[in-house]
């Protein structure tokens, strides 16, 4: 998966990245792993730059964290990448962010396709500029055929609307006669969200020390583990990716059972 296997260094000794991902896939993986990455803009002005050149840089983050899941056996990677409420950043930051699509997927289409990864996104499609969905359209046509790693962005999506457009397409189809009422059960409503391909989210991933959802998959993540760090999403590292999944790898899934 990896053209050039580079340095990683932990607390206590130093070992090829290839040596670590082979240690980490010993144990369970998670099989969606879901990323609120958060903390662009505060990663800015932490440095005196402008709110965008921490999405600039949170960009090349989502590259290296792609790479690694892939090579890790992931076999969803959700990224929230704009949310249905962002809409009230300010303007140049908002028109900036859906240039992000065009720019990545210009540069790293092509070795999305070589590593055998499959772009989808989930959204309201209809409210994003014409050049931002023509670049994810793009991108979900050209991996189409791609069985490897699904890359999915979360882009102009909100969890709550999601749902109550769910409960709508449900109602529709039960008035219709098309879904019998008494059919109804969690399996069926989940094949009404914009996740239905997917399994529910294993590992929740949230940066930026921020302790929330942020109307983000309310429904799929009912199971999830969550694991939280301070770090901002530009400073998201191999070593970050490693240690959720560690511990999510500690913990016991009794999905309500004993």
């Amino acid at each position: 998966m990896f053209n050039k296997i580079k340095l990683w260094k932990n607390k206590n000794n130093s070992s090829t990245l290839q040596e670590k991902i082979e240690e980490i896939k010993k144990s369970s993986i998670p099989e969606h792993v879901a990323i609120i990455m958060d903390g662009n803009g505060r990663w800015a002005k932490k440095r005196a730059l402008p709110r965008i050149a921490g999405h600039h840089e949170g960009m090349k983050v989502v590259r290296k964290t792609t790479k690694l899941a892939n090579a890790l056996g992931v076999k969803v990677l959700t990224l929230y990448a704009f949310s249905t409420e962002n809409w009230k950043r300010p303007k140049n930051e908002v028109d900036y962010i859906m240039k992000l699509p065009d720019e990545f997927l210009g540069t790293f289409l092509p070795e999305l396709i070589k590593e055998n990864v499959q772009v989808k996104m989930m959204g309201y499609k209809n409210q994003l500029p014409v050049h931002t969905l023509r670049a994810i359209e793009n991108a979900i046509e050209k991996t189409k055929n791609n069985d490897g790693l699904v890359l999915n962005f979360a882009l102009n999506y909100g969890s709550r609307a999601e749902i109550l457009d769910a409960v709508k397409l449900v109602l529709n189809d039960c008035n219709s006669g098309k879904l019998e009422e008494d059919a109804l059960d969690e399996k069926v409503f989940s094949s009404y969200l914009m996740s239905s391909n997917f399994i529910d989210p294993d590992l929740l991933i949230r940066t930026s020390g921020e302790i929330r959802l942020s109307n983000f998959m309310l429904w799929q993540l009912a199971y999830t583990e969550f694991w939280f760090t301070d770090v901002f999403w530009p400073d998201f590292s191999e070593e970050h990716l490693f240690e959720a999944i560690e511990v999510f790898q500690k913990r016991q899934r009794r999905f309500g059972g004993v």
